[in-house]
Parts: C-alpha cells; sequence; structure tokens
C-alpha cells in the first residue's frame, strides 16, 4: 500500500472528526459534557479501520461491500425487532446520548442537600424541610424528604425507594441489553453472509467467470469483517458505557435511600455525613495502611 493512498483517505477522517468537533462548538454546553474516552475511542476505531484498508489490503475498495454491509446491518435490526418491543428499542436509540456525553451527575451536591435536612430534621425545623424541597432537583431525593415529612413509617419508605431502584435498574438494563444483543447477533449474520458468498462462488465456478467467482469471495469473507467490527467496535462498547452509567446511578440512589433512612431514624448529621462519604468515595481504602518503610541497617 502507497503512502499515497493514505493521504487520499486521511482528510475524509479529518473532515468527519472536525464536523463533529464544529458541530458541538455550536453549543457550549455541549462541548463541555462531551466523553473524552469515548472521543477518543472513536478517532482509535477510524484510525484502526483506516490502518487495517490502507496498509492491510492490496486494493482499499475491496473492503466496501455494500452488500455485505447490508446483509449485517438489516439481520441485526430484524433480529433486534423480533427481539425486543419497540418503545425498549426507541429507549436504547435515545440513550446511545448518554455514550457520548456526560450526564450531569453529581453525588455530593446530593449528599449535601440530605446533611442540610438532617441538620434541619435534627433540629424538628419541618417548615426549614419544605422550604428545601422547592430548591431540590432531584426527583429521587426529594421524593425521600416529603416521605418523611409526611411521616410515613420507615418501611414503606424504604419498600418504596428500593423499588424504584429496581425499576430504573430493570429499564437501563433492558436498553443495554439490546446493545449487547446485537453485538451478538452481528458476527453470525456475518456468518450467514459468509455461507451465502460460498454458496454462490461454489455455482459460479461451472460459468468460470473470474469477476462473479471473486465477488461471491468478497461477500463471503467481508461480512464477517463487518460483523467482526460492528461487535467490538460498536455494539459491545455502547453496552458496556450504558452499563457503567447504570452503576453510577444506582450508587447515588443508594447512597440517597441510606441517607433518608438515617435520617427518619433521626441518626446526627456528623453520622450521616461520613456514612455519605464512603459512598462517594471510589478508590481510598480506609483499612489499607501505609506500607513501613524498610530500615536501613548500619554496619560498623
Amino acid at each position: 500500500m502507497s503512502p499515497f493512498d493514505f493521504y487520499l483517505i486521511l482528510p475524509f477522517i479529518l473532515f468527519l472528526l472536525s464536523f463533529w468537533y464544529t458541530s458541538c462548538l455550536e453549543n457550549k454546553a455541549m462541548i463541555k459534557n462531551i466523553n473524552y474516552s469515548t472521543a477518543l475511542g472513536i478517532i482509535l476505531s477510524l484510525f484502526l479501520v483506516a490502518f487495517i484498508i490502507l496498509f492491510a489490503a492490496n486494493e482499499p475498495r475491496s473492503f466496501i461491500n455494500p452488500t455485505g454491509l447490508a446483509i449485517v446491518i438489516m439481520g441485526c435490526l430484524a433480529a433486534v425487532f423480533l427481539s425486543y418491543p419497540l418503545r425498549d428499542i426507541k429507549r436504547s436509540i435515545k440513550s446511545v446520548k448518554a455514550v457520548l456525553f456526560y450526564e450531569s451527575l453529581n453525588p455530593q451536591k446530593d449528599a449535601d442537600e440530605l446533611i442540610e435536612v438532617a441538620k434541619m430534621w435534627f433540629r424538628r425545623d419541618t417548615l426549614a424541610i419544605e422550604n428545601a424541597i422547592e430548591t431540590i432537583n432531584n426527583p429521587y431525593l426529594k421524593t425521600g424528604f416529603q416521605l418523611i415529612i409526611d411521616k410515613t413509617p420507615v418501611d414503606d419508605i424504604l419498600a418504596l425507594l428500593k423499588w424504584r431502584i429496581s425499576r430504573v435498574k430493570a429499564k437501563e438494563k433492558s436498553e443495554a441489553d439490546i446493545f449487547r444483543t446485537m453485538a451478538h447477533f452481528a458476527p453470525a449474520f456475518g456468518m450467514l453472509g459468509t455461507l451465502v458468498g460460498l454458496i454462490n462462488m461454489l455455482q459460479a465456478l461451472d460459468t468460470r467467470d473470474i469477476s462473479l467467482i471473486s465477488f461471491n469471495m468478497a461477500v463471503a469473507l467481508i461480512t464477517t469483517f463487518y460483523g467482526l467490527l460492528f461487535a467490538n467496535l460498536l455494539f459491545n462498547p455502547i453496552a458496556l458505557k450504558l452499563e457503567r452509567r447504570t452503576e453510577q446511578r444506582i450508587m447515588i440512589m443508594s447512597m440517597v435511600l441510606e441517607g433518608i433512612f438515617l435520617i427518619s431514624e433521626r441518626r446526627t448529621p456528623a453520622y450521616i455525613r461520613e456514612t455519605l462519604n464512603s459512598f462517594i468515595v471510589h478508590h481510598e481504602n480506609e483499612l489499607k495502611t501505609p506500607e513501613p518503610q524498610p530500615l536501613k541497617e548500619k554496619f560498623s
């Protein structure tokens, strides 16, 4: 592969990246919330595909096969529509935004609001709590505070909040499962295209038409290539990102649940603060003590 071919396709890749970047610049909030790990992954994926096509192939155009691409894409879509209801598919498409952009999750803000309300509840200042609820944007946190003010039994509060956690977990799991399912289907339909191409190639052997044989051979091989790319560079990464987002959201909701329970039990604000901080700290291990420095032996 000559370097000249690389310089032919490099401007196209740079054009796609610059178009995406300038479209984000139109909205400063959007560029601020870009998930940079996803952006870096997209860039590396494009360069990987470009490298494979340009330097690992005698003819780059042989990797462009609309027939094989259609078999993989249409097969995955057909299988997904047969497997899931339409509302789940629509919701999973909307969830892709969470892969491209950071979601405005702020556990520290929720923890601070919990501590402030704990101080008010500890002072039995119900009116101040009602005023504070109006400024809270987290509906899950607001529901918990409202139940406390209404003097709902603790068991009922916990049951309702745990049910909402379970509902969020099930809903977002279904969104990730759709992309996980597509990751399983893509290589399978790649193999289907391989079988179709091989069957057609064997039928074309009698004609001794080299162009027809090579076309069917290309379809047979390139569909597996497309299936592996879609599964490992698109569908599986999206599913993993969505699962990570769900873990973070469940962590915040569990923190709120614990805070609401401690407030309803009238625990001290200082105790509640330390308990909530344990949910926020990700990497610090409080049980790990620094390793002692080795003593230098002195010889006289």
